[in-house]
């Protein structure tokens, strides 16, 4: 398969294909003329790449998983460890966002949004930020 032909089946993007290519993460093989040939094993690992990016996860961790895949005698639980600390980071992240709508919230509540110039949103976010002491 040329680089269009596994684009269109792996749902990536050219640039990406090439970047993954570029970082060491597939290594496709070249044709005499320098074409990347893609074999089903490079659309496999592009698809599994693609799912794990779209899960969030960094490249290094894509690297860390995909070696993993690829070793038969890997522990499940290095697996399942890599994605526990992904999944406690994003908890913190939409914890993190919880917070932010729900200060917003008030705030866009408390303001009356009328023709006065006193606005609580700007009020709040005039104020230095809380240092936490």
């Amino acid at each position: 398969m040329n680089i269009g032909d596994v684009a269109s089946r792996s749902g990536l993007p050219a640039k990406t294909i090439r970047y993954y290519e570029d970082i060491g993460l597939i290594k496709p093989r070249r044709s005499d003329n320098g074409y990347r040939c893609f074999a089903e094993t490079d659309l496999h690992k592009l698809a599994f790449l693609g799912r794990a990016r779209a899960l969030g996860f960094t490249i290094e961790d894509c690297r860390t998983l995909l070696a993993l895949y690829e070793d038969e005698s890997r522990a499940s639980a290095d697996v399942k460890q890599l994605a526990q600390e992904h999944l406690d980071k994003i908890n913190i992240k939409i914890a993190d966002l919880e917070a932010m709508r729900d200060t917003l919230s008030e705030l866009v509540t408390c303001c009356a949004g009328d023709n006065r110039p006193e606005c609580p949103i700007l009020r709040d976010l005039s104020q230095p930020p809380e240092t936490g002491e």
